[in-house]
C-alpha cells in the first residue's frame, strides 16, 4: 500500500521539461508573493504555521493566484507528505484507500499527511460526505482548493470541519515579480539569455488578469517567438503581439461580400436611406442569407442609434422576426423598413463606445474584484468576510438613489458612457446626470 502515497503530482525538477509556470512554482513559503493578508501575522495560516500544526483548510481564490502552490508550501513548513490530486480526475474508491493508509500509518505514530483535493468543488454531496471521517480523525490534513463560493459548493458539514482562506489576485507587482524571477532562474529561463525590456514585462503583468500561469506562459511564449528569429530580447511590440487576440482573416474572394456590407452600414451611419435601399437590395438579390441582414441591422441599432431613439432595437428585432416567419422575397419589405428607421433615426454611438472602453479596461488586466458592499450575504460565512456591509437599498431612498459608489476602489469617478445630445438620449442624459449627484453629493456634476 506505500506506492498509495506516492504524489501523482510531484514537484518538477529544475530540468524538467515541464511549462515554464510549473517550473518556476514557488517550493518555499518565503518564495511566495502576492499573499500577505492570508500569510501574514495574525493570520490562520501564519499562526498555524509557527506551531507546526494545520489545521484543514479550504482555499479559495480565482485562477492563477497560487492556491496549489501554498498546499505545497504549507506541506513544506510542516514537514508533512504532500498528496496532490484533482476532483475532476481521481475517484472517491481511490481517496479513500489513501486515507485509509494514512490511518493506519497515523496509528503506528507517523505524521497525518497532507490530502489536496484540487476543484473540490467539483465532487458532489456524497463524495464530499465520504472524505468527513478521515477529516475530523485527523488522519489526513484536508487542503481543498476551489474558485468557487465555499459557501454554496463545500458541503456544510465539511465546511465547518475546515478553515476558509480567501487569496487574492496577484497585482501586477507580485507577477512582474515572478516574472523577472524567471529570467533568471536556473529552473526558469536563466539557461536562454534572454533580456526583457521593462514595459514588455509590465504589460505580461498587468494583462494576465491577476493569473501567474497565464502571465509566465505568455512570457515563455515570447522566448519561443524570439528563439525562432534568433534575437535575445523582448520588447514591448513582442509583448502585444503575444497577447493579441486571434482575429478572423477572411479569403478575397469573400471581400466583396464585406464590402457591401460595409456600404449598407455607412450609408444608414450617414442617415442616407436612399443609399441604405440601394446596398440593401444589392445585397438581398445576390442571394445572402436574409437573417444574417437582419442581425446586422440590429446590430446597427444599438451601436450606431442606441438611446437615441430605443425604439430601433424594437423595430430591427421585428424586422429581423418578419424574415424569419415568412421568408424570402416577402421579408425584404420588413428589412427595407427598418433600413430607412434606422436612416432617418438620430444617431449615437455612446453604446458603442462605452462597452469599448469598459472592455478595454478589462484587456488591460482591470478585473477588479466585486466591491464588498454589492455581494450578496445568504451565508453566516459570507457575513463574517464583510459581504454587504454598507449597501444601501435604493427604493428605501426618498429619490431612489442611494449615495453609494458601484465601481471598484481603483476605478471611481471611471466614466465609460458619456451620451449625446440628440433624441431621447437627451433625456436620458439630465436623468443619469440626476442620478450621479444624489449617489456622489460631495462630487456634484458628473464629468
Amino acid at each position: 500500500m506505500d506506492e498509495l502515497f506516492e504524489s501523482p503530482s510531484p514537484a518538477p525538477d529544475a530540468n524538467s521539461r515541464a511549462p515554464l509556470a510549473e517550473r518556476m512554482r514557488p517550493r518555499k513559503l518565503s518564495e511566495m508573493v502576492g499573499q500577505d493578508r492570508a500569510l501574514g501575522e495574525g493570520t490562520i495560516l501564519g499562526a498555524a504555521i509557527a506551531q507546526h500544526e494545520l489545521p484543514s483548510l479550504v482555499l479559495w481564490g480565482p485562477p492563477g493566484c497560487g492556491k496549489t502552490t501554498l498546499a505545497r508550501c504549507l506541506a513544506d513548513a510542516i514537514a508533512v507528505q504532500f498528496l496532490g490530486y484533482s476532483a475532476v480526475s481521481v475517484g472517491i474508491k481511490e481517496l479513500k484507500a489513501v486515507m485509509t493508509q494514512a490511518k493506519r500509518l497515523r496509528a503506528m505514530g507517523g505524521n497525518a499527511p497532507m490530502l489536496f483535493l484540487d476543484e473540490i468543488h467539483r465532487f458532489n454531496k456524497a463524495q464530499q460526505d465520504s472524505l468527513l471521517h478521515f477529516v475530523e480523525a485527523g488522519d489526513v490534513i484536508l487542503v481543498g482548493a476551489t474558485t468557487e463560493n465555499p459557501s454554496f459548493e463545500v458541503n456544510a458539514a465539511l465546511l465547518s470541519r475546515c478553515r476558509v482562506v480567501v487569496l487574492d489576485p496577484l497585482t501586477p507587482e507580485a507577477i512582474l515579480t515572478l516574472l523577472e524571477r524567471a529570467l533568471v532562474d536556473e529552473r526558469g529561463l536563466k539557461s536562454e539569455s534572454v533580456k526583457a525590456d521593462a514595459d514588455a514585462l509590465r504589460i505580461f503583468a498587468e494583462r494576465c488578469g491577476g493569473d501567474a500561469r497565464f502571465a509566465l506562459s505568455s512570457l515563455e511564449l515570447a522566448v519561443s517567438s524570439i528563439k525562432k528569429e534568433k534575437r535575445r530580447r523582448i520588447d514591448l511590440a513582442l509583448a502585444e503581439q503575444v497577447l493579441a487576440e486571434a482575429h478572423l482573416i477572411y479569403d478575397k474572394q469573400d471581400e466583396e461580400h464585406f464590402n457591401l456590407i460595409s456600404a449598407l452600414h455607412k450609408s444608414l451611419r450617414n442617415s442616407d436611406a436612399q443609399a441604405g435601399i440601394y446596398w440593401l437590395a444589392r445585397i438581398l438579390e445576390s442571394g445572402e442569407d436574409p437573417l444574417y441582414v437582419a442581425r446586422r441591422l440590429i446590430r446597427f441599432a444599438s451601436e450606431d442609434v442606441g438611446l437615441a431613439d430605443p425604439q430601433a432595437l424594437l423595430q430591427a428585432s421585428a424586422a429581423f422576426s418578419a424574415v424569419h416567419q415568412i421568408g424570402m422575397p416577402e421579408g425584404a419589405l420588413a428589412l427595407a423598413q427598418v433600413a430607412v428607421y434606422l436612416a432617418q433615426a438620430p444617431k449615437s454611438n455612446a453604446l458603442y463606445t462605452a462597452y469599448s472602453a469598459a472592455k478595454r479596461e478589462l484587456k488591460e488586466g482591470r478585473n477588479e474584484p466585486v466591491p464588498l458592499h454589492l455581494r450578496n450575504a445568504p451565508t453566516k460565512l459570507m457575513g463574517d468576510l464583510g459581504y454587504a456591509e454598507g449597501y444601501r437599498y435604493a427604493h428605501d431612498e426618498n429619490e431612489g438613489v442611494a449615495a453609494m459608489d458601484c465601481l471598484p476602489e481603483s476605478m471611481k469617478g471611471q466614466v465609460f458612457y458619456r451620451p449625446t445630445e440628440r433624441g431621447f438620449e437627451k433625456e436620458a442624459a439630465q436623468r443619469l446626470r440626476a442620478a450621479w449627484r444624489l449617489a456622489h453629493p460631495a462630487k456634484g456634476e458628473h464629468q
